[in-house]
């Protein structure tokens, strides 16, 4: 009897939620595509059990861990060394895929892994003939920056020697992550720009009551580096919200705990807002929405193109160039509206600009106005590549 195809991907995720829901979308796309296929998810997010998953994709979990505001990486839940985490988490990762024997490895992001946990099973994998992958979203850094960062982790003869293809959730017409990077003779010829990862809306309902009437959707993603949004929002609302639409506002499950308790006290009180602080269903309430007010993250700026919504993209700019450098392109194609954060510059954000970007929401165009042709087609690209190793 042959063995079903199978599919692992790795994905670090110590913290935040676009890793883990970029690669579930993947899996849910590579397993819908044929019924013989399986999909394992490897993932670190403290938070992947809250998530359903499609028929045939699972997923298993490793130790958390956390990087510190000084770089350092240290144990989420367990009391032991970073290092002893650390070699936990590779062995786990190395057992998994020797017994799961997968056709084709997606890694999310980290070539080498988080600390390069991931090295030996590329080696070992690599031997035995499994298809290596590495997945970019659209946007990593600026440049110089991406450069030294992979120089530093020591990932360009990784990208030579044991990957096969790099795949980029984006469009190269619009942004190349990798213009600007030394790399090696031929990782040109093995780059393929995917497109988009279009999302849809899952069977379930959405853990959060709705607002009754049209709302504007108020996000942060994870909401770890989510409060200066928030907190700008809210204040707008509390200057402004009889003439404002009704919003909802999704703090983010890794918001610190004292800053969700403040945000929901002051949500509270406001007649216009409902607020709550993480719901797994964020597909259907993007749908939902009227409007989308949002930091600018990946997943986030899927889901508003993949909806349909009006948007105004906030960016952080630190620790990565990341959020400002999308915002910045999809400003200028028209996609949606950029609103600069003055705080990232030392200066004081003012509620009546955020209150001004809310209210022109509903005369705002939608992102299908500008939309290129094949700009969502990643999913079916991502299908239509892994089907060549899957045979």
């Amino acid at each position: 009897m042959t063995q079903p195809a199978r599919v692992l991907v790795y994905s670090h995720d110590s913290f935040g939620l676009g890793h883990l829901r970029r690669c579930r979308a993947l899996g849910g796309a590579l397993t819908a595509s044929r019924p013989d296929l399986t999909t394992l998810i490897l993932s670190g997010s403290p938070i992947i059990g809250a998530f359903e998953f499609p028929e045939r994709v699972d997923f298993v979990r490793v130790p958390g861990v956390i990087k510190l505001k000084d770089g350092a990486y240290v144990p989420l839940k367990l009391s032991v060394e970073a290092g002893d985490a650390f070699r936990l988490r590779a062995e786990i990762i190395e057992q998994a895929a020797r017994v799961f024997a997968p056709d084709l490895l997606i890694v999310d992001k980290e070539p080498l892994g988080l600390r390069g946990e991931l090295t030996q099973t590329l080696r070992m994998l690599k031997e035995r003939g499994t298809k290596l992958v590495l997945g970019l979203r659209d946007v990593l850094d600026d440049a110089e920056a991406l450069d030294q960062e992979w120089h530093r982790k020591g990932v360009h003869p990784a990208l030579s020697e044991l990957y096969d293809e790099i795949w980029i959730y984006g469009c190269e017409d619009i942004y190349d992550p990798l213009q600007g990077v030394a790399l090696a003779e031929g990782l040109r010829e093995k780059t393929k720009f995917t497109g988009y990862l279009k999302r849809e809306t899952s069977p379930g309902r959405p853990q959060q009551r709705l607002p009754d009437g049209p709302f504007v959707l108020i996000t942060t993603g994870g909401g770890g580096d989510g409060e200066g949004l928030i907190d700008w929002a809210l204040t707008a609302y509390e200057h402004f919200g009889a003439d404002l639409p009704q919003a909802l506002f999704v703090l983010g499950p890794f918001m610190e705990p004292a800053a969700q308790e403040n945000f929901l006290a002051r949500a509270a009180a406001l007649p216009e807002v409902t607020a709550t602080v993480f719901d797994a269903e964020m597909e259907r309430i993007v749908e939902k929405s009227s409007g989308v007010v949002a930091m600018g993250g990946y997943n986030t700026f899927c889901e508003i193109l993949s909806f349909d919504k009006p948007a105004v993209i906030v960016p952080r700019e630190k620790p990565r160039r990341e959020q400002w450098i999308r915002a910045k392109q999809a400003a200028d194609m028209g996609l949606a509206r950029m609103l600069e954060d003055p705080a990232e510059h030392g200066g004081t954000r003012d509620p009546f600009a955020m209150a001004e970007a809310i209210r022109g929401l509903a005369a705002q165009p939608k992102p299908s106005a500008a939309l290129r042709l094949g700009m969502m087609d990643g999913l079916g690209e991502v299908v239509r590549l892994s089907a060549r190793w899957l045979t």
